[in-house]
């Protein structure tokens, strides 16, 4: 099947790798997003700007663009208008539901702990400064503590002490999405690592992606590596309850599944039915790459095999204050890191305004292994220095 127009809801980084993979293969994509000039509408063939929690503005983009299939990018999404034009015969990849599940972390986490009985961490939901410090005296601390609906980690702290929960539940609601104050308060899990299993389901199966590792600060990403050494008990479990979640949510395309690894243990903590940040590694560690792989799985096209190409990473190129104009240099200087055996590339996202760490950029790097390519990453994402508006 050939789908002609796809219309993307939520327009930054991730949609404009998705975007180019489509147009590679002579899909027509509209990007749709809060802000004019956003990283996908540079490379789309139409844009439409729009708050994507305004049902109204959402039904009339779709009716006017008339999309093969309604791709959202983002968790912040009005999920009521998007379950009812998919009940009316528009398509939304991979589902309605999925969307609608995982646009809050409260959703999720209910569905796959108490529906589906996979394995996670203990849990309480809090909707004011009171109940959050009971939840947290109920559960103990360390704990962790952020909003149910929030993007690239913002609002998360790890309290230590129970006379921080108060001030955790204020960052926690003043860096929330929506208009509904409420937090996830879970118990802390002292890991070994987290990882990403990036999920695809096809029209012919479920597939898996080599696990990918990360690290984060703050609540967002800041290196991820592939392959990520785990126990294979660990993978198996992991594997099991990807494809149990994934199959209950519905439809076609990748997944990004997160697991906390305590060491034969698999954790389950998020997930979202979309390309991952932490997948953006893929770019130069594998074939098809993650935006590929969404792509081929929602026009169901094969998928004959993901090869991994060679131990990978990234590493995030991060702006330190807000400004409406924005350069880049040395982009010679860090691309000269790489070499015909151990490639470095670059991503800048091109978004039109700094804010203070934002996420502007990636850099990726293959080595020998993923110690060295996490370093050669690194050390490439620092030569690229943002220029500011004075």
């Amino acid at each position: 099947m050939y789908v002609a127009t796809l219309m993307l809801l939520g327009s930054g980084e991730l949609g404009r790798e998705f975007a180019i993979a489509a147009k590679r293969l002579g899909c027509r994509v509209i990007a749709c997003d809060r802000y004019e000039n956003a990283p996908a509408m540079q490379v789309a063939d139409a844009f439409e700007v729009f708050p994507m929690l305004d049902g109204k503005a959402l039904r009339t983009a779709v009716e006017r663009h008339k999309p093969d299939v309604i791709v959202p990018e983002i968790e912040a999404i009005d999920t009521a208008t998007l379950a009812a034009l998919e009940s009316e015969g528009w398509k939304v990849a991979p589902s309605a539901k999925a969307v609608q599940l995982t646009m809050n972390r409260d959703g999720i986490r209910d569905f796959a702990a108490n529906e589906l009985g996979l394995v996670t961490s203990h849990y309480r939901f809090a909707e004011s400064r009171d109940e959050a410090i009971s939840a947290a005296a109920e559960l103990g601390v360390p704990c962790v503590i952020k909003p149910v609906m929030s993007s690239s980690g913002k609002g998360q702290t790890t309290v230590k002490k129970t006379e921080e929960v108060g001030a955790a539940w204020d960052y926690a609601v003043a860096n929330m999405r929506g208009d509904r104050p409420r937090v996830i308060v879970e118990e802390f899990i002292a890991f070994d690592s987290e990882i990403t299993l990036l999920t695809v389901a096809t029209r012919d199966g479920v597939l898996f992606c080599a696990p990918v590792g990360h690290r984060q600060e703050k609540g967002d990403y800041r290196e991820s590596w592939q392959p990520a050494g785990i126990p294979l008990e660990a993978l198996q479990s992991a594997r099991y309850q990807a494809r149990k979640v994934v199959e209950a949510l519905g439809g076609y395309g990748i997944f990004g599944v997160e697991f906390f690894v305590r060491g034969d243990q698999a954790i389950f903590s998020e997930l979202s039915p979309r390309p991952h940040d932490t997948g953006m590694v893929t770019l130069l560690s594998q074939f098809p790459n993650e935006f590929e792989l969404h792509l081929r799985a929602i026009l169901e096209l094969p998928i004959p095999s993901i090869e991994l190409v060679g131990p990978s990473a990234s590493a995030v190129i991060l702006a330190d204050e807000e400004s409406d104009t924005v350069a880049y240099e040395g982009l010679a200087e860090a691309l000269a890191l790489g070499s015909p055996r151990h490639p470095v590339d670059l991503r800048i996202f091109a978004k039109p305004k700094t804010l203070k760490n934002r996420r502007m950029g990636v850099a990726l790097a293959r080595d020998e292994n993923v110690e060295d390519a996490v370093q050669r990453a690194k050390a490439a994402a620092s030569r690229v220095r943002i220029r500011y508006s004075s």
